[in-house]
Protein backbone atom coordinates (compact mmCIF):
# COMPACT_ATOMS: atom_id res chain seq x y z
CA UNK A 1 0.00 0.00 0.00
CA UNK A 2 1.44 3.35 -0.97
CA UNK A 3 2.51 5.49 1.96
CA UNK A 4 0.97 8.53 0.26
CA UNK A 5 -2.52 7.39 1.21
CA UNK A 6 -1.60 5.52 4.35
CA UNK A 7 0.03 8.62 5.82
CA UNK A 8 -2.65 11.08 4.73
CA UNK A 9 -5.79 9.47 6.12
CA UNK A 10 -5.66 10.98 9.59
CA UNK A 11 -9.41 10.87 10.13
CA UNK A 12 -9.19 7.08 10.22
CA UNK A 13 -6.08 6.92 12.40
CA UNK A 14 -7.37 9.51 14.85
CA UNK A 15 -10.81 7.90 15.11
CA UNK A 16 -9.83 4.24 15.38
CA UNK A 17 -9.34 4.13 19.16
CA UNK A 18 -12.64 5.90 19.81
CA UNK A 19 -14.49 3.24 17.82
CA UNK A 20 -12.32 0.26 18.75
CA UNK A 21 -11.78 -0.18 15.02
CA UNK A 22 -9.47 -2.23 12.86
CA UNK A 23 -8.04 -0.14 10.02
CA UNK A 24 -7.65 -1.79 6.63
CA UNK A 25 -6.01 -0.07 3.66
CA UNK A 26 -6.70 -2.05 0.49
CA UNK A 27 -4.66 -1.07 -2.55
CA UNK A 28 -6.58 -0.59 -5.80
CA UNK A 29 -5.75 -3.12 -8.50
CA UNK A 30 -3.15 -1.95 -11.05
CA UNK A 31 -1.89 0.84 -8.76
CA UNK A 32 1.19 0.61 -6.55
CA UNK A 33 2.26 -3.02 -6.15
CA UNK A 34 -1.16 -4.53 -6.92
CA UNK A 35 -0.46 -5.30 -10.56
CA UNK A 36 -1.84 -8.55 -12.02
CA UNK A 37 0.86 -8.62 -14.72
CA UNK A 38 4.35 -7.25 -15.23
CA UNK A 39 6.06 -5.40 -18.04
CA UNK A 40 4.34 -5.10 -21.41
CA UNK A 41 1.83 -7.78 -20.46
CA UNK A 42 0.24 -5.33 -18.04
CA UNK A 43 -0.52 -2.79 -20.74
CA UNK A 44 -1.96 -5.55 -22.94
CA UNK A 45 -4.40 -6.55 -20.18
CA UNK A 46 -5.76 -3.25 -18.97
CA UNK A 47 -9.39 -4.34 -19.40
CA UNK A 48 -9.49 -5.55 -15.80
CA UNK A 49 -8.87 -2.04 -14.49
CA UNK A 50 -12.40 -0.87 -13.65
CA UNK A 51 -14.21 0.62 -10.68
CA UNK A 52 -16.55 -2.39 -10.61
CA UNK A 53 -13.65 -4.83 -10.38
CA UNK A 54 -11.98 -2.77 -7.64
CA UNK A 55 -15.16 -2.68 -5.54
CA UNK A 56 -15.66 -6.42 -6.00
CA UNK A 57 -12.09 -6.89 -4.74
CA UNK A 58 -12.92 -4.86 -1.63
CA UNK A 59 -16.19 -6.74 -1.04
CA UNK A 60 -14.39 -10.09 -1.18
CA UNK A 61 -11.60 -8.82 1.06
CA UNK A 62 -14.08 -7.62 3.69
CA UNK A 63 -15.89 -10.97 3.65
CA UNK A 64 -12.63 -12.89 4.05
CA UNK A 65 -11.37 -10.63 6.83
CA UNK A 66 -14.62 -10.97 8.75
CA UNK A 67 -14.44 -14.74 8.45
CA UNK A 68 -10.76 -14.98 9.38
CA UNK A 69 -11.16 -12.66 12.36
CA UNK A 70 -14.51 -14.17 13.44
CA UNK A 71 -15.99 -10.70 13.16
CA UNK A 72 -19.01 -11.44 11.00
CA UNK A 73 -21.17 -9.01 12.96
CA UNK A 74 -18.71 -6.12 13.01
CA UNK A 75 -19.95 -3.02 11.17
CA UNK A 76 -17.78 -1.70 8.33
CA UNK A 77 -17.37 1.92 7.24
CA UNK A 78 -15.63 2.89 4.01
CA UNK A 79 -13.46 5.99 3.60
CA UNK A 80 -12.17 7.55 0.44
CA UNK A 81 -11.08 10.83 -1.07
CA UNK A 82 -11.40 11.95 -4.70
CA UNK A 83 -11.72 8.78 -6.85
CA UNK A 84 -11.55 6.84 -3.59
CA UNK A 85 -14.51 8.86 -2.37
CA UNK A 86 -16.42 7.94 -5.49
CA UNK A 87 -15.64 4.28 -4.84
CA UNK A 88 -16.68 4.57 -1.18
CA UNK A 89 -20.05 6.11 -2.05
CA UNK A 90 -20.73 3.78 -4.97
CA UNK A 91 -19.74 0.77 -2.89
CA UNK A 92 -22.26 1.73 -0.22
CA UNK A 93 -24.88 1.93 -2.99
CA UNK A 94 -23.89 -1.35 -4.65
CA UNK A 95 -22.91 -3.38 -1.56
CA UNK A 96 -25.04 -2.03 1.33
CA UNK A 97 -24.85 -5.47 2.97
CA UNK A 98 -21.05 -5.18 3.03
CA UNK A 99 -20.53 -1.50 3.82
CA UNK A 100 -22.63 0.05 6.59
CA UNK A 101 -21.68 3.63 5.76
CA UNK A 102 -19.26 5.72 3.74
CA UNK A 103 -17.30 8.94 4.22
CA UNK A 104 -16.73 10.28 0.70
CA UNK A 105 -14.39 13.27 0.61
CA UNK A 106 -14.13 15.40 -2.55
CA UNK A 107 -15.97 12.77 -4.57
CA UNK A 108 -16.96 14.15 -8.02
CA UNK A 109 -19.72 11.63 -8.66
CA UNK A 110 -21.69 14.14 -10.76
CA UNK A 111 -18.94 14.84 -13.28
CA UNK A 112 -20.29 12.69 -16.13
CA UNK A 113 -22.27 13.14 -19.35
CA UNK A 114 -25.97 12.38 -19.09
CA UNK A 115 -26.56 14.19 -15.80
CA UNK A 116 -29.79 16.13 -15.36
CA UNK A 117 -29.20 19.03 -15.08
CA UNK A 118 -26.11 18.65 -17.28
CA UNK A 119 -22.62 18.79 -15.83
CA UNK A 120 -20.82 22.13 -16.16
CA UNK A 121 -17.65 21.03 -17.94
CA UNK A 122 -15.99 24.35 -17.08
CA UNK A 123 -16.57 24.12 -13.33
CA UNK A 124 -13.09 22.83 -12.48
CA UNK A 125 -11.29 25.67 -14.29
CA UNK A 126 -13.57 28.30 -12.79
CA UNK A 127 -12.72 27.16 -9.26
CA UNK A 128 -8.99 26.96 -10.00
CA UNK A 129 -9.31 30.56 -11.18
CA UNK A 130 -11.19 31.61 -8.05
CA UNK A 131 -8.33 30.25 -5.95
CA UNK A 132 -6.00 32.62 -7.85
CA UNK A 133 -8.07 35.69 -6.89
CA UNK A 134 -8.61 37.56 -3.61
CA UNK A 135 -11.66 35.33 -3.03
CA UNK A 136 -9.19 32.45 -2.67
CA UNK A 137 -6.66 34.53 -0.74
CA UNK A 138 -4.39 35.24 -3.74
CA UNK A 139 -3.06 38.46 -5.23
CA UNK A 140 -5.60 40.59 -7.10
CA UNK A 141 -3.61 40.74 -10.35
CA UNK A 142 -2.71 37.04 -10.52
CA UNK A 143 -5.59 35.60 -12.57
CA UNK A 144 -5.54 38.44 -15.08
CA UNK A 145 -1.79 38.18 -15.57
CA UNK A 146 -2.06 34.44 -16.09
CA UNK A 147 -4.75 34.91 -18.70
CA UNK A 148 -2.39 37.26 -20.54
CA UNK A 149 0.59 34.94 -20.08
CA UNK A 150 -0.98 32.29 -22.33
CA UNK A 151 -1.55 34.94 -24.99
CA UNK A 152 2.10 35.95 -24.67
CA UNK A 153 3.19 32.34 -25.08
CA UNK A 154 1.07 31.97 -28.20
CA UNK A 155 2.36 35.23 -29.70
CA UNK A 156 6.03 34.50 -29.10
CA UNK A 157 5.55 30.84 -29.96
CA UNK A 158 4.46 31.67 -33.52
CA UNK A 159 8.01 32.18 -34.80
CA UNK A 160 11.57 30.94 -34.22
CA UNK A 161 12.80 34.14 -32.59
CA UNK A 162 9.89 34.21 -30.15
CA UNK A 163 10.32 30.54 -29.27
CA UNK A 164 13.95 31.28 -28.47
CA UNK A 165 12.82 34.00 -26.07
CA UNK A 166 10.40 31.54 -24.45
CA UNK A 167 13.14 28.95 -23.92
CA UNK A 168 15.34 31.56 -22.31
CA UNK A 169 12.76 33.22 -20.07
CA UNK A 170 11.05 29.97 -19.03
CA UNK A 171 14.50 28.39 -18.49
CA UNK A 172 13.73 25.29 -20.53
CA UNK A 173 16.34 22.55 -20.66
CA UNK A 174 18.35 22.09 -23.88
CA UNK A 175 16.54 18.78 -24.48
CA UNK A 176 13.13 20.48 -24.27
CA UNK A 177 12.27 20.89 -27.94
CA UNK A 178 10.33 24.04 -28.84
CA UNK A 179 10.15 24.19 -32.60
CA UNK A 180 6.47 24.49 -33.57
CA UNK A 181 2.97 25.35 -32.37
CA UNK A 182 2.38 21.86 -30.99
CA UNK A 183 5.43 22.16 -28.75
CA UNK A 184 4.25 25.54 -27.48
CA UNK A 185 0.80 24.08 -26.78
CA UNK A 186 2.41 21.22 -24.85
CA UNK A 187 4.40 23.73 -22.79
CA UNK A 188 1.22 25.68 -22.01
CA UNK A 189 -0.61 22.50 -20.98
CA UNK A 190 2.30 21.55 -18.71
CA UNK A 191 2.20 24.96 -17.04
CA UNK A 192 -1.60 24.85 -16.76
CA UNK A 193 -1.43 21.50 -14.96
CA UNK A 194 0.61 23.09 -12.20
CA UNK A 195 -2.22 25.46 -11.30
CA UNK A 196 -4.75 22.61 -11.28
CA UNK A 197 -2.65 20.72 -8.73
CA UNK A 198 -1.90 23.84 -6.68
CA UNK A 199 -5.63 24.45 -6.36
CA UNK A 200 -6.31 20.88 -5.30
CA UNK A 201 -3.45 21.05 -2.79
CA UNK A 202 -4.32 24.51 -1.42
CA UNK A 203 -3.96 23.30 2.16
CA UNK A 204 -3.40 25.66 5.13
CA UNK A 205 -0.07 24.03 5.98
CA UNK A 206 2.90 22.51 4.15
CA UNK A 207 2.00 19.19 2.55
CA UNK A 208 3.59 16.45 0.46
CA UNK A 209 0.29 14.96 -0.69
CA UNK A 210 0.12 16.42 -4.21
CA UNK A 211 3.73 15.40 -4.80
CA UNK A 212 3.19 11.74 -3.84
CA UNK A 213 5.34 12.19 -0.75
CA UNK A 214 8.38 13.06 -2.89
CA UNK A 215 8.46 16.75 -2.02
CA UNK A 216 6.65 19.45 -0.06
CA UNK A 217 4.41 22.28 -1.21
CA UNK A 218 4.12 25.43 0.90
CA UNK A 219 1.01 26.36 2.86
CA UNK A 220 -1.66 27.73 0.52
CA UNK A 221 0.58 27.08 -2.51
CA UNK A 222 -1.70 28.91 -4.95
CA UNK A 223 -1.08 32.11 -3.03
CA UNK A 224 2.66 31.44 -3.21
CA UNK A 225 2.47 30.80 -6.96
CA UNK A 226 0.55 34.04 -7.45
CA UNK A 227 3.17 36.23 -5.80
CA UNK A 228 5.42 36.47 -8.91
CA UNK A 229 2.29 37.50 -10.85
CA UNK A 230 1.03 40.06 -8.37
CA UNK A 231 2.03 43.24 -10.21
CA UNK A 232 -0.68 44.91 -12.26
CA UNK A 233 -0.18 45.09 -16.02
CA UNK A 234 2.75 42.69 -16.45
CA UNK A 235 3.79 42.21 -20.09
CA UNK A 236 6.43 40.55 -22.26
CA UNK A 237 9.43 38.89 -20.64
CA UNK A 238 8.33 40.00 -17.15
CA UNK A 239 5.03 38.20 -17.64
CA UNK A 240 6.63 34.93 -18.72
CA UNK A 241 9.25 35.22 -16.00
CA UNK A 242 6.35 35.46 -13.55
CA UNK A 243 4.80 32.35 -15.12
CA UNK A 244 8.15 30.55 -14.86
CA UNK A 245 8.41 31.33 -11.15
CA UNK A 246 4.76 30.49 -10.51
CA UNK A 247 4.90 26.99 -11.99
CA UNK A 248 8.11 26.45 -10.05
CA UNK A 249 6.02 26.30 -6.90
CA UNK A 250 4.88 22.90 -8.15
CA UNK A 251 7.53 21.61 -10.54
CA UNK A 252 10.57 23.01 -8.73
CA UNK A 253 9.37 22.41 -5.18
CA UNK A 254 12.95 21.70 -4.07
CA UNK A 255 14.31 24.89 -5.60
CA UNK A 256 17.19 22.90 -7.10
CA UNK A 257 16.06 22.31 -10.70
CA UNK A 258 18.44 24.09 -13.08
CA UNK A 259 15.92 24.01 -15.94
CA UNK A 260 12.49 22.69 -16.94
CA UNK A 261 11.54 19.87 -19.27
CA UNK A 262 7.84 20.27 -19.99
CA UNK A 263 7.48 16.59 -20.90
CA UNK A 264 8.17 15.62 -17.28
CA UNK A 265 6.03 15.83 -14.15
CA UNK A 266 7.30 16.59 -10.64
CA UNK A 267 8.15 12.90 -9.97
CA UNK A 268 7.92 9.51 -11.74
CA UNK A 269 5.45 7.95 -9.29
CA UNK A 270 2.87 10.59 -10.07
CA UNK A 271 3.33 10.00 -13.79
CA UNK A 272 2.50 6.29 -13.40
CA UNK A 273 -0.69 7.12 -11.50
CA UNK A 274 -1.68 9.63 -14.16
CA UNK A 275 -1.04 7.06 -16.87
CA UNK A 276 -3.34 4.45 -15.36
CA UNK A 277 -5.98 7.03 -14.52
CA UNK A 278 -5.82 8.11 -18.16
CA UNK A 279 -6.88 4.58 -19.13
CA UNK A 280 -9.82 4.72 -16.76
CA UNK A 281 -10.77 8.14 -18.14
CA UNK A 282 -10.72 6.58 -21.61
CA UNK A 283 -13.14 3.82 -20.63
CA UNK A 284 -15.67 4.43 -17.85
CA UNK A 285 -14.49 7.63 -16.09
CA UNK A 286 -15.30 10.00 -18.94
CA UNK A 287 -15.41 13.46 -17.33
CA UNK A 288 -15.95 16.43 -19.66
CA UNK A 289 -13.51 19.29 -19.03
CA UNK A 290 -13.49 22.63 -20.81
CA UNK A 291 -12.03 26.12 -20.43
CA UNK A 292 -12.98 29.29 -22.26
CA UNK A 293 -10.54 32.00 -21.15
CA UNK A 294 -13.40 34.25 -20.05
CA UNK A 295 -14.91 32.57 -16.99
CA UNK A 296 -11.46 31.23 -16.16
CA UNK A 297 -7.81 32.34 -16.40
CA UNK A 298 -6.78 29.97 -19.19
CA UNK A 299 -7.54 29.86 -22.91
CA UNK A 300 -10.29 28.36 -25.02
CA UNK A 301 -10.29 24.58 -24.71
CA UNK A 302 -13.74 23.19 -25.59
CA UNK A 303 -14.76 19.67 -24.65
CA UNK A 304 -14.60 17.50 -27.78
CA UNK A 305 -15.77 13.93 -27.19
CA UNK A 306 -14.93 12.86 -30.74
CA UNK A 307 -11.34 14.08 -30.48
CA UNK A 308 -11.06 12.55 -27.01
CA UNK A 309 -12.29 9.21 -28.34
CA UNK A 310 -9.75 9.31 -31.14
CA UNK A 311 -6.96 9.96 -28.66
CA UNK A 312 -8.10 7.04 -26.49
CA UNK A 313 -8.20 4.73 -29.48
CA UNK A 314 -4.67 5.72 -30.50
CA UNK A 315 -3.20 5.47 -27.02
CA UNK A 316 -5.05 2.54 -25.50
CA UNK A 317 -7.03 0.91 -28.29
CA UNK A 318 -10.32 1.56 -26.47
CA UNK A 319 -13.40 3.69 -27.03
CA UNK A 320 -14.93 5.76 -24.20
CA UNK A 321 -18.29 4.86 -22.71
CA UNK A 322 -19.37 8.42 -21.84
CA UNK A 323 -22.75 7.54 -20.32
CA UNK A 324 -21.77 4.39 -18.45
CA UNK A 325 -21.08 6.06 -15.09
CA UNK A 326 -24.42 7.84 -15.11
CA UNK A 327 -26.26 4.67 -16.14
CA UNK A 328 -24.36 2.44 -13.73
CA UNK A 329 -24.50 4.64 -10.62
CA UNK A 330 -27.65 6.68 -11.18
CA UNK A 331 -26.22 10.14 -11.63
CA UNK A 332 -28.14 12.62 -9.50
CA UNK A 333 -30.88 10.09 -8.77
CA UNK A 334 -29.41 8.61 -5.61
CA UNK A 335 -32.34 9.26 -3.27
CA UNK A 336 -32.66 5.55 -2.45
CA UNK A 337 -29.08 5.42 -1.12
CA UNK A 338 -28.32 5.77 2.59
CA UNK A 339 -25.54 6.31 5.12
CA UNK A 340 -23.19 8.42 3.00
CA UNK A 341 -21.46 11.67 3.94
CA UNK A 342 -20.23 13.73 0.98
CA UNK A 343 -17.70 16.36 2.11
CA UNK A 344 -16.30 19.07 -0.14
CA UNK A 345 -13.84 21.90 0.34
CA UNK A 346 -14.72 25.05 -1.55
CA UNK A 347 -11.07 25.71 -2.49
CA UNK A 348 -10.99 22.31 -4.20
CA UNK A 349 -11.84 22.52 -7.93
CA UNK A 350 -13.44 19.07 -7.79
CA UNK A 351 -16.28 20.39 -5.65
CA UNK A 352 -17.83 21.69 -8.87
CA UNK A 353 -18.83 18.08 -9.61
CA UNK A 354 -19.71 17.03 -6.08
CA UNK A 355 -22.79 16.61 -3.89
CA UNK A 356 -23.17 20.01 -2.21
CA UNK A 357 -26.66 19.66 -0.69
CA UNK A 358 -28.32 16.97 1.39
CA UNK A 359 -29.98 14.34 -0.78
CA UNK A 360 -31.87 12.86 2.19
CA UNK A 361 -31.60 12.56 5.95
CA UNK A 362 -28.93 9.88 5.56
CA UNK A 363 -27.15 11.06 2.39
CA UNK A 364 -25.73 14.35 3.56
CA UNK A 365 -23.38 17.05 2.34
CA UNK A 366 -20.75 18.83 4.43
CA UNK A 367 -19.14 21.98 3.02
CA UNK A 368 -15.73 23.22 4.16
CA UNK A 369 -15.29 26.82 2.92
CA UNK A 370 -11.53 26.91 3.60
CA UNK A 371 -10.87 23.32 2.55
CA UNK A 372 -8.93 21.96 -0.43
CA UNK A 373 -8.92 18.37 -1.75
CA UNK A 374 -10.45 16.12 0.98
CA UNK A 375 -8.74 18.14 3.73
CA UNK A 376 -11.10 16.59 6.29
CA UNK A 377 -9.55 13.15 5.71
CA UNK A 378 -6.07 14.43 6.61
CA UNK A 379 -4.48 14.42 10.07
CA UNK A 380 -5.50 17.19 12.44
CA UNK A 381 -3.19 20.19 12.36
CA UNK A 382 -2.90 23.31 14.50
CA UNK A 383 -3.41 25.34 11.31
CA UNK A 384 -6.70 23.66 10.42
CA UNK A 385 -9.55 26.14 9.90
CA UNK A 386 -12.51 25.71 12.29
CA UNK A 387 -14.71 24.49 9.43
CA UNK A 388 -12.66 21.33 8.87
CA UNK A 389 -12.56 20.53 12.59
CA UNK A 390 -16.35 20.87 12.67
CA UNK A 391 -16.63 18.64 9.59
CA UNK A 392 -14.61 15.86 11.19
CA UNK A 393 -16.69 16.02 14.37
CA UNK A 394 -19.89 15.76 12.36
CA UNK A 395 -18.52 12.85 10.35
CA UNK A 396 -17.76 11.00 13.58
CA UNK A 397 -21.32 11.59 14.76
CA UNK A 398 -22.63 9.91 11.63
CA UNK A 399 -20.15 7.06 12.05
CA UNK A 400 -21.42 6.44 15.59
CA UNK A 401 -25.00 6.42 14.31
CA UNK A 402 -24.24 3.98 11.48
CA UNK A 403 -22.39 1.62 13.79
CA UNK A 404 -25.23 1.67 16.30
CA UNK A 405 -27.78 0.99 13.54
CA UNK A 406 -25.72 -1.89 12.13
CA UNK A 407 -25.12 -3.40 15.58
CA UNK A 408 -28.84 -3.28 16.39
CA UNK A 409 -29.62 -4.89 13.03
CA UNK A 410 -27.18 -7.74 13.70
CA UNK A 411 -28.75 -8.32 17.14
CA UNK A 412 -32.24 -8.35 15.65
CA UNK A 413 -31.17 -10.78 12.94
CA UNK A 414 -29.59 -13.09 15.53
CA UNK A 415 -32.95 -13.40 17.32
CA UNK A 416 -34.78 -14.55 14.22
Amino acid sequence: MRCRYLNNTGLMWESAAEFGALLVFAEHRYYGESKPYSGSKLRNNMQYLTAEQAMADYAELIAELKSDLQAEQSPVIGFGGSYGGMLASWMRMKYPHVLDGAIAGSAPIWAFPGEDPPVDSGAFAKIVTRDATPAGGSAKACAGNLRNAWKQLKEWGSNDEGRGHIKEVMQLCPAAKLSNDDDVDALAQWAQNAFDYLAMGDYPYTSNYMLNGQGVLPAYPMRTACQPLSQQGMVGAALLEGLHQAVGTFYNFSGHLPCYNYSEGPNPEGEEDDNFWDYQACTEMVMPFSRNGEDDMFWKQPWDLKAFGKQCKEQWGVSPRPYWAQINWGGRKIGTASNIVFSNGLLDPWHGFGVLQNVSDSVVAILIPEGAHHLDLMFSNALDPPSVTAARNLERQYMHMWIEEATDAYKTQAKL
